[in-house]
């Protein structure tokens, strides 16, 4: 079989060329979304008078069949099959002779691929913010459960103030949803309808592109045909939210590691999680988090990746873009299957309440001292140069706050009265903390509640979202 571009040419195509230029190994897996581009627009095709009914009728049941081979894993490829275009054509015309070469009819590759990526991606969106909804319930699960525990926050991996721990998973919630809504945003974009502008410069054949665009679900059609073929931000975009995604799981991943080591143990992993030495008997590594974070630095190389392969493009189409797809499926399925392994690993997870209660410093509650003061009627700065000075006297005497008398306390400053005391303990420290978005146990009772309606509005957002697409 010739290839289908080789009308004009008057040498044999040489094998090794054909070998570097092919992109089946990968593009195979845009298969089904090729095999629903096309029938669209065979249907198209019919009604504006391209093909007769008959044509159409023949074309549909072949194309049907392929259907049915690409889902039984049956559909074989060819060592001329160039890439997934190519192998959809060659099955159709093999399955109902010549009537399969007015397949291609008013369309090129070019904006062939953008219709089989932005396809894919819809349905890929989708799932991706199914899984990101499952695991911001699976850290609200988490704030149930340690609702009340108290632990050290950190700066600059110091402990700095008493959080609940329950608030910390709250954050994570809330990177997660910014993630989602990012995912969302670019889907807007991504559900452009590009297929009918050709090559590069449209057509002259009379065809109907909203109309292939509804048989689609796409609301809305491309308006530039150079921009059309040569476009790829939607798929970049897409790449960005999710190595952002991991970005975030890469950060908690990094906390669990530390609180994992022997010197900490705030967190118990169960073995089933785990992974052990080939040497040293006794080691429970946190090997899951560890490669979370060794996969998202590569995730975040392939979308550097993209970027440079897009940055000095001339307009329109270029073969370089066929590079796209490799690293646009390693991220997808990277981030897919860390979301994955990290819900079944936080649903399990647990924490040593004594142990965390036992190593929170009583130097957290420096700034409770200073807002004492300052309520008081202390200006800030001088309060907290006073508390500097307590907590140098605290070191150089090996005392902690809660050994401190009120004597001690009134050698610093006369503002000092005996209801210094009820503010030393962590639990009032945490419940004083009532400001928008702080750590006060009231404050995270009324966010838990608003996440579990919040997040069941999501699934019904996405389920409704799914059936929208759904062709």
């Amino acid at each position: 079989m010739k290839y289908m571009w080789e009308g004009s040419f008057k040498e044999k195509i040489d094998k090794d060329i054909i070998d570097f230029t092919k992109s089946i190994d990968i593009d195979k897996k845009l298969a089904i979304y090729d095999v629903q581009g096309s029938i669209a627009h065979v249907k198209m095709l019919f009604k504006v008078g391209l093909i007769t009914k008959k044509e159409k009728e023949k074309i549909l049941n072949g194309l049907k069949r392929i259907k049915k081979e690409i889902n039984g894993n049956k559909l074989k490829i060819l060592p001329t099959d160039e890439d997934i275009h190519t192998v959809v054509e060659r099955r159709l015309i093999e399955l109902i002779g010549k009537t399969g070469e007015k397949l291609h009819t008013a369309r090129s590759r070019n904006d062939q691929i953008v219709l089989d990526e932005k396809l894919f991606l819809r349905d890929e969106i989708v799932h991706l913010i199914r899984q990101i909804i499952y695991l911001q319930n699976c850290f609200l699960k988490k704030s149930e459960e340690y609702i009340d525990t108290i632990i050290s926050s950190y700066t600059h991996l110091k402990q700095s103030q008493p959080v609940l721990l329950s608030h910390y998973f709250l954050a994570y919630i809330e990177k997660l949803e910014r993630d989602k809504e990012r995912f969302l945003e670019t889907y807007k974009r991504v559900n452009v309808f590009p297929l009918g502008v050709g090559a590069c410069a449209g057509t002259s054949l009379p065809i109907d592109r909203k109309y292939t665009a509804k048989l689609l679900k796409f609301p809305v059609i491309s308006k530039n045909s150079l921009d059309t073929v040569s476009d790829r931000d939607f798929l970049i975009e897409i790449v960005f939210c999710c190595v952002l995604t991991l970005i975030h799981l890469s950060s908690f991943s990094q906390d669990l590691i530390i609180w994992n080591m022997d010197e900490i143990v705030y967190v118990k992993l169960p073995d089933k999680y785990c992974t052990g030495s080939s040497l040293m008997p006794h080691k429970k590594n946190p090997d899951v988090f560890e490669l979370i974070r060794g996969k998202t630095s590569n995730c975040i190389g392939l979308l550097t990746g993209l970027l440079t392969l897009v940055k000095g493009l001339p307009l329109s189409y270029n073969r370089d873009l066929q590079e796209d797809k490799k690293p646009l499926f390693e991220i997808i399925e990277t981030t897919k299957s860390i979301l994955k392994v990290l819900s079944k690993v936080v649903s399990e997870i647990d924490f040593n309440k004594d142990i965390i209660k036992e190593k929170i410093s009583s130097f957290t509650l420096s700034t409770d001292i200073v807002e004492y003061l300052v309520k008081k009627g202390k200006p800030f700065r001088e309060a907290h140069s006073l508390v500097g000075n307590i907590v140098n006297y605290c070191i150089e005497n090996n005392k902690t706050f809660f050994s401190l008398t009120l004597d001690e306390f009134k050698k610093f400053s006369q503002f000092f009265e005996n209801d210094i005391f009820e503010i030393l303990n962590f639990e009032s420290s945490v419940n004083a903390k009532v400001s928008n978005g702080g750590t006060s146990l009231i404050n995270v009772k009324k966010e838990v509640e608003k996440w579990k309606k919040k997040l069941k509005k999501s699934l019904d957002l996405i389920t409704n979202l799914e059936k929208r697409i759904s062709i």
